[in-house]
């Protein structure tokens, strides 16, 4: 996963002329451990756009499989489990401050 991490920032950096850029901050893989983590990982990583104000819904964002999940387990499973498996400050922190 470190070497993916390493020529996928490497190849970003390049593309955009700049150097030293952390573009994987403080990420690592880590196993999911219930079926609360589960969901709560689904929620947040749907979420997390929003989080940032880059769209106003899940599905606005281009890189995300929301509306894939969406169509999957429909409007109404997704909005129970998104009540049921809340995020609830998962990323809080994460974030380098300049971001």
């Amino acid at each position: 996963m470190g070497r993916l991490h390493g020529a996928v920032s490497h190849r970003w950096n390049t593309e955009d002329g700049s150097r030293g850029r952390t573009c994987w901050h403080r990420c690592m893989p880590r196993p999911v451990k219930s079926e609360h983590h589960r969901w709560a990982t689904v929620n947040y990583i749907h979420h997390n756009p929003v989080r940032h104000g880059y769209v106003t819904q899940w599905q606005d964002w281009p890189f995300s499989s929301a509306e894939q999940y969406l169509a999957d387990v429909g409007r109404d499973e997704a909005i129970r489990l998104w009540h049921q498996y809340p995020v609830l400050g998962m990323g809080e922190g994460w974030d380098p401050p300049e971001m």
